[in-house]
Protein backbone atom coordinates (compact mmCIF):
# COMPACT_ATOMS: atom_id res chain seq x y z
CA UNK A 1 0.00 0.00 0.00
CA UNK A 2 1.15 3.39 -0.81
CA UNK A 3 1.73 5.68 1.79
CA UNK A 4 3.22 8.72 0.44
CA UNK A 5 0.41 10.67 1.45
CA UNK A 6 0.42 10.12 4.58
CA UNK A 7 4.33 11.06 4.80
CA UNK A 8 3.33 14.46 2.83
CA UNK A 9 0.48 15.20 5.41
CA UNK A 10 2.77 14.69 8.60
CA UNK A 11 6.29 16.06 6.85
CA UNK A 12 5.53 19.17 8.49
CA UNK A 13 5.92 17.77 12.02
CA UNK A 14 9.03 15.64 11.13
CA UNK A 15 10.79 18.86 11.74
CA UNK A 16 8.83 20.56 14.59
CA UNK A 17 9.87 20.15 18.32
CA UNK A 18 7.67 17.59 20.45
CA UNK A 19 7.23 21.15 22.79
CA UNK A 20 5.37 22.70 19.26
CA UNK A 21 3.30 19.57 18.84
CA UNK A 22 1.63 19.03 22.58
CA UNK A 23 1.28 22.74 22.32
CA UNK A 24 -1.13 22.36 19.08
CA UNK A 25 -2.35 18.95 20.35
CA UNK A 26 -3.68 21.18 23.10
CA UNK A 27 -4.72 23.80 21.78
CA UNK A 28 -7.26 21.46 19.52
CA UNK A 29 -8.64 19.62 22.65
CA UNK A 30 -9.68 22.68 24.47
CA UNK A 31 -10.87 24.55 21.27
CA UNK A 32 -13.11 21.50 20.69
CA UNK A 33 -14.19 20.97 24.65
CA UNK A 34 -14.89 25.18 24.02
CA UNK A 35 -17.40 25.16 21.17
CA UNK A 36 -18.75 22.23 23.06
CA UNK A 37 -19.81 24.33 26.17
CA UNK A 38 -20.60 26.85 23.49
CA UNK A 39 -23.32 25.02 21.84
CA UNK A 40 -24.59 24.37 25.58
CA UNK A 41 -25.03 28.33 25.99
CA UNK A 42 -22.78 27.39 29.41
CA UNK A 43 -20.31 29.90 30.37
CA UNK A 44 -17.55 27.34 30.86
CA UNK A 45 -16.77 27.71 27.03
CA UNK A 46 -14.61 30.92 28.01
CA UNK A 47 -12.21 29.53 30.29
CA UNK A 48 -11.66 26.33 28.46
CA UNK A 49 -11.34 28.87 25.06
CA UNK A 50 -9.18 31.22 26.63
CA UNK A 51 -6.20 28.26 27.24
CA UNK A 52 -6.37 27.71 23.80
CA UNK A 53 -6.88 31.35 22.57
CA UNK A 54 -3.32 32.20 24.44
CA UNK A 55 -1.30 28.90 23.24
CA UNK A 56 -2.98 29.81 19.51
CA UNK A 57 -1.36 33.13 20.22
CA UNK A 58 2.20 31.73 20.28
CA UNK A 59 1.32 29.42 17.94
CA UNK A 60 0.35 31.42 14.69
CA UNK A 61 3.12 34.50 15.63
CA UNK A 62 5.93 32.10 15.61
CA UNK A 63 4.66 30.62 11.68
CA UNK A 64 3.83 34.46 10.56
CA UNK A 65 -0.01 33.79 10.38
CA UNK A 66 -0.09 37.44 11.93
CA UNK A 67 -3.90 38.07 11.15
CA UNK A 68 -4.45 34.50 12.75
CA UNK A 69 -2.28 36.08 15.66
CA UNK A 70 -4.47 39.07 16.08
CA UNK A 71 -7.75 37.52 15.71
CA UNK A 72 -6.22 34.84 19.07
CA UNK A 73 -5.16 37.78 20.97
CA UNK A 74 -8.82 39.23 20.50
CA UNK A 75 -10.39 36.41 21.39
CA UNK A 76 -8.74 36.20 24.25
CA UNK A 77 -9.91 39.83 25.44
CA UNK A 78 -12.99 38.79 24.22
CA UNK A 79 -13.36 35.76 26.11
CA UNK A 80 -13.01 37.78 29.00
CA UNK A 81 -15.27 40.09 28.39
CA UNK A 82 -17.81 37.05 27.33
CA UNK A 83 -17.15 35.17 30.89
CA UNK A 84 -17.85 38.12 32.68
CA UNK A 85 -20.43 39.53 30.77
CA UNK A 86 -22.23 35.65 31.30
CA UNK A 87 -21.81 35.43 34.84
CA UNK A 88 -22.67 39.05 35.67
CA UNK A 89 -26.05 38.71 34.31
CA UNK A 90 -26.49 35.23 35.42
CA UNK A 91 -25.97 36.79 38.90
CA UNK A 92 -27.85 39.26 38.87
CA UNK A 93 -30.45 37.27 37.50
CA UNK A 94 -30.59 38.93 34.26
CA UNK A 95 -29.49 36.25 31.91
CA UNK A 96 -28.39 37.75 28.40
CA UNK A 97 -31.17 35.75 25.77
CA UNK A 98 -30.14 34.32 22.75
CA UNK A 99 -31.57 36.40 20.10
CA UNK A 100 -31.61 37.43 16.29
CA UNK A 101 -29.40 39.88 14.81
CA UNK A 102 -31.37 43.24 14.16
CA UNK A 103 -30.20 46.40 11.73
CA UNK A 104 -28.23 47.91 14.63
CA UNK A 105 -26.21 44.58 15.16
CA UNK A 106 -25.29 44.23 11.81
CA UNK A 107 -23.78 47.57 11.50
CA UNK A 108 -21.58 47.44 14.36
CA UNK A 109 -20.65 43.87 12.81
CA UNK A 110 -19.72 45.22 9.19
CA UNK A 111 -17.74 47.73 11.36
CA UNK A 112 -15.49 45.65 13.27
CA UNK A 113 -15.15 43.27 10.38
CA UNK A 114 -13.90 46.72 7.60
CA UNK A 115 -11.71 47.91 10.78
CA UNK A 116 -10.21 44.47 11.58
CA UNK A 117 -9.33 43.62 8.09
CA UNK A 118 -7.59 47.05 7.66
CA UNK A 119 -5.69 46.38 10.96
CA UNK A 120 -4.51 43.28 10.08
CA UNK A 121 -3.04 44.46 6.20
CA UNK A 122 -1.17 47.25 8.39
CA UNK A 123 0.06 44.91 10.43
CA UNK A 124 1.12 42.64 7.40
CA UNK A 125 2.74 45.50 5.74
CA UNK A 126 4.85 46.34 8.70
CA UNK A 127 6.22 42.95 8.82
CA UNK A 128 6.76 42.71 5.04
CA UNK A 129 4.68 39.33 4.72
CA UNK A 130 2.04 40.24 2.99
CA UNK A 131 2.59 38.26 -0.24
CA UNK A 132 0.40 35.47 -1.12
CA UNK A 133 -2.67 34.45 -1.44
CA UNK A 134 -2.72 32.69 2.06
CA UNK A 135 -2.16 36.39 3.59
CA UNK A 136 -4.92 37.38 2.24
CA UNK A 137 -7.27 34.39 3.31
CA UNK A 138 -5.65 34.90 6.46
CA UNK A 139 -6.66 38.88 6.71
CA UNK A 140 -10.66 38.04 5.79
CA UNK A 141 -10.78 35.28 8.38
CA UNK A 142 -9.58 37.57 10.45
CA UNK A 143 -12.83 39.72 9.81
CA UNK A 144 -14.79 37.20 9.97
CA UNK A 145 -13.52 35.86 13.30
CA UNK A 146 -14.19 39.58 15.04
CA UNK A 147 -17.55 39.74 13.55
CA UNK A 148 -18.32 35.96 15.19
CA UNK A 149 -16.62 36.82 18.49
CA UNK A 150 -18.69 39.89 19.04
CA UNK A 151 -21.46 38.33 17.60
CA UNK A 152 -21.06 35.37 20.41
CA UNK A 153 -20.29 37.45 23.00
CA UNK A 154 -23.91 38.88 22.75
CA UNK A 155 -25.29 35.71 21.48
CA UNK A 156 -26.90 36.57 18.71
CA UNK A 157 -27.37 33.01 16.73
CA UNK A 158 -25.68 34.40 13.25
CA UNK A 159 -22.33 34.43 14.78
CA UNK A 160 -22.44 30.44 14.09
CA UNK A 161 -22.66 31.11 10.59
CA UNK A 162 -19.35 33.56 10.93
CA UNK A 163 -17.80 30.51 12.55
CA UNK A 164 -18.65 28.37 9.29
CA UNK A 165 -17.56 30.79 6.81
CA UNK A 166 -14.09 31.35 8.51
CA UNK A 167 -13.66 27.71 9.61
CA UNK A 168 -14.37 26.96 6.11
CA UNK A 169 -11.33 29.10 4.80
CA UNK A 170 -9.32 28.66 7.52
CA UNK A 171 -8.77 24.97 6.93
CA UNK A 172 -6.35 25.19 4.06
CA UNK A 173 -4.44 27.94 5.51
CA UNK A 174 -3.48 25.84 8.10
CA UNK A 175 -3.30 23.24 6.00
CA UNK A 176 -0.64 25.11 3.56
CA UNK A 177 0.94 26.40 7.26
CA UNK A 178 1.95 22.39 8.14
CA UNK A 179 -0.73 22.85 11.44
CA UNK A 180 -2.37 19.28 9.90
CA UNK A 181 -4.00 18.62 13.58
CA UNK A 182 -5.19 22.17 13.59
CA UNK A 183 -6.32 21.72 9.86
CA UNK A 184 -8.52 18.70 11.29
CA UNK A 185 -9.96 20.65 14.10
CA UNK A 186 -11.06 23.12 11.98
CA UNK A 187 -12.96 20.45 9.32
CA UNK A 188 -14.65 19.51 12.57
CA UNK A 189 -15.33 22.85 14.05
CA UNK A 190 -16.86 23.42 11.17
CA UNK A 191 -19.41 21.07 11.70
CA UNK A 192 -19.60 21.87 15.23
CA UNK A 193 -20.83 25.05 13.61
CA UNK A 194 -23.38 24.05 11.80
CA UNK A 195 -24.80 22.01 14.28
CA UNK A 196 -24.46 24.47 17.09
CA UNK A 197 -26.61 27.17 14.41
CA UNK A 198 -29.28 24.96 14.44
CA UNK A 199 -29.26 24.56 18.17
CA UNK A 200 -28.80 28.42 18.91
CA UNK A 201 -31.79 28.78 16.22
CA UNK A 202 -34.28 26.86 18.03
CA UNK A 203 -33.39 27.84 21.38
CA UNK A 204 -34.07 31.88 19.71
CA UNK A 205 -37.60 30.59 18.49
CA UNK A 206 -38.23 28.95 21.91
CA UNK A 207 -36.78 31.58 24.50
CA UNK A 208 -38.09 29.33 27.66
CA UNK A 209 -34.85 26.84 26.05
CA UNK A 210 -32.11 29.27 26.65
Amino acid sequence: MNHDWIDRLLSPYYHNSFFHIILELTAVAFTIFSVFYAQKNNVWGYPIGIVSTIIYSYLTFDTYLYGNFIINLYYTLMSFYGWYAWMYKEDKNKTIPITFCNKKDYFYTFILFLSSCIFSIMVYFFYGQLQSHSDWMDILTTGIYFSGMYQMSMKKVENWIFWMVGNGIAVPIYFLKGFILTGILFIILLLLAIVGFFIWKKKALNPILS
